[in-house]
């Protein structure tokens, strides 16, 4: 059995929308990263990012399962679908945790840069 997904994994306050290095869109980098210790349902998914659309993460989902990242599986039963990381789309873990890192390091001279431009 799993361990249920934190429904903290992702700050609140942390303004997914300036980090310069996506995956899909703004959604696709935290669903690989909901992913990464094995299949998970939708309604898993829904815990942690808990601000998306029912109908956004669906678009989401389907924009990574188009490119390669995430299979979707239907069980036997009623309505039991999970979705899980391909190889390719687990060979994004490193990077985005990467990415996740510097702009930890640079997120006060990113939103300083895009308050100057406005």
């Amino acid at each position: 059995m799993r361990e249920p997904l934190d429904p903290e994994m992702f700050d609140p306050v942390c303004p997914s929308e300036v980090m310069p290095i996506r995956v899909g869109d703004k959604w696709g980098g935290m669903i690989i990263q909901c992913l990464e210790e094995g299949p998970r349902r939708f309604s898993e998914l829904m815990v942690p990012l808990r601000t998306v659309t029912p109908k956004v993460l669906t678009k989401s989902l389907r924009a990574l399962e188009r490119d390669g990242f995430v299979v979707r599986t239907e069980r036997a039963g009623p309505r039991h679908v999970e979705y899980a990381l391909t190889p390719l789309g687990r060979s994004l873990l490193d990077l985005l945790d990467a990415a996740r890192a510097w702009a930890e390091t640079h997120m006060d001279a990113l939103l300083d840069a895009r308050e100057a431009a406005q």
